[in-house]
């Protein structure tokens, strides 16, 4: 006999088989993120909860004011000012910081900052100061064309910066976004030393052409192609730029190569605005909350109640991970951006539950009725999440301080409580109404119809 021409059939699982593959990754999905939450995973970069980084309205924080290091301080123009605090708070949102004060005071030349302290127990003023780094530093470099990593956002090239080093920010007199041939272009004037510089520089990569990147606090801004010797002392940057993106560009090498840094004085540390008793009575509401909103779902919907309990288990926790792993910080505000995530998550199952019991009621079969309850609630649910996404989204996007804080919550809230409900309850419940003794109408809060 021939074995060659005997087909083999790989097995295939049953149904109900998958049914409770699904319903034990949606089980060790939520028991991962209540373990990683309460352990920590240093390797993943996610605090245990009692660890993770808190905001100044809870453990306090440090007020110091940024002087620019300048000879003449009157020289120092509002504008310079103002782009100077631009940058800092992107450094400081970059480190997953946003319940923080900058204010710039135009009259005495200084910014008036209030920051809270970092992760850990370290609560040096000085250590809070130096972690906000030097003034931005812009540099021109040569590029290593294999080395490089692509957007995920624009799909552009984005080459990493090397230790060749070319020209600085200081070597740069001024920079303007202006058209050339009808297209916005970045003019730059260098100082005298820096056209030397960049002469060199030119002369030598404009042989094959080669980049020249542009980087801002490391950061890569742009790497034009060097098409020419440029002895002048003035360059053009082009790209497929709009008019803002050339605004924006030339703003970052105008004033992020301000040739003073800013000298931090004054460095005192401040005290909770309301300190760890608040934060006591915000959690001990937190967990009144909790605790209510599990007694609601199982007075009224009862075993999918539970589901919906543990659900809402793994939707905080989830939560908190997901924070935690951005290195945010935990403030008053965010912890009420959570406590209206459980809310809507529960809404969420509340929908969904009441077309379940409609259907079953109507005599359909518990799982087709489950699953016309879910298709649905999807809809209202999706419209739902995606309006208060968008809400979310536009508070992040114009907010700062604490109310970035709270977006930040609400965002990761609504994302993930649109996937408990959907995935982990849907899989559960499912593979609980799949098991007879657990099938009664009773268990689902749906009258028996007596015959």
């Amino acid at each position: 006999m021939d074995y060659s021409s005997v087909s083999k059939k790989e097995p295939k699982l049953k149904p109900g088989a998958k049914l409770w593959i699904k319903f034990s990754i949606a089980i060790l999905l939520v028991v991962f993120f209540v373990v990683i939450i309460l352990t920590g995973a240093p390797g993943m970069g996610v605090s245990k909860v009692s660890e993770i980084k808190t905001g100044i309205d809870i453990k306090g924080g440090v007020s110091a004011t940024l002087y620019p290091d300048v000879e003449n301080a009157d020289e120092v123009t509002d504008d310079q000012l103002r782009i100077i605090k631009e940058i800092l708070e992107q450094r400081i949102e970059a480190k997953g910081t946003f319940d923080y004060n900058m204010s710039p005071d135009y009259e005495n030349k200084r910014l008036l900052l209030e920051i809270p302290y970092s992760s850990g127990d370290d609560t040096n003023p000085q250590k809070v100061i130096d972690d906000l780094g030097e003034m931005a530093l812009l540099t021109f470099r040569e590029v290593d064309i294999e080395s490089f990593v692509i957007n995920e956002v624009t799909g552009a090239y984005e080459f990493l910066p090397t230790d060749k080093i070319a020209v600085e920010g200081y070597d740069i007199e001024t920079a303007s976004a202006v058209y050339n041939e009808n297209k916005p272009v970045v003019a730059l004037k260098f100082t005298e030393e820096g056209a030397v510089k960049f002469s060199e520089i030119t002369k030598r990569l404009s042989v094959r052409r080669e980049r020249l990147a542009i980087y801002l606090d490391d950061e890569f801004i742009s790497a034009p192609s060097v098409n020419a010797w440029i002895k002048s002392g003035e360059a053009v940057i082009e790209g497929n730029f709009s008019v803002d993106e050339a605004i924006d560009l030339a703003n970052k090498l105008q004033y992020g190569a301000l040739p003073f840094a800013m000298t931090a004085k004054e460095i005192n540390s401040i005290t909770p605005t309301l300190g760890e008793s608040a934060l006591n009575v915000t959690l001990k509401a937190a967990l009144v909350a909790f605790i209510l909103i599990l007694l609601f779902m199982l007075f009224r919907y009862r075993l999918p109640g539970l589901v919906a309990s543990v659900a809402l288990i793994g939707l905080v926790a989830s939560v908190i991970f997901w924070i935690s792993a951005f290195n945010a910080s935990i403030t008053l505000p965010g912890i009420a951006g959570i406590i209206l995530t459980m809310g809507m998550g529960v809404d969420a199952n509340v929908i969904i539950y009441e077309r379940v019991k409609e259907e079953y009621s109507r005599g359909i079969g518990l799982e087709e009725a489950i699953d016309i309850g879910f298709k649905r609630a999807f809809s209202a649910i999706l419209d739902a999440n995606v309006t208060t996404l968008i809400s979310g989204g536009a508070l992040y996007i114009v907010g700062s301080g604490p109310i970035k804080g709270f977006a930040l919550a609400l965002i990761i809230g609504v994302i993930m409580s649109f996937f408990t409900a959907i995935i982990i309850v849907k899989y559960i419940l499912k593979a609980i109404a799949s098991i007879k003794p657990l099938q009664s109408k009773w268990l689902y809060g749906v009258k028996e119809v007596s015959k």
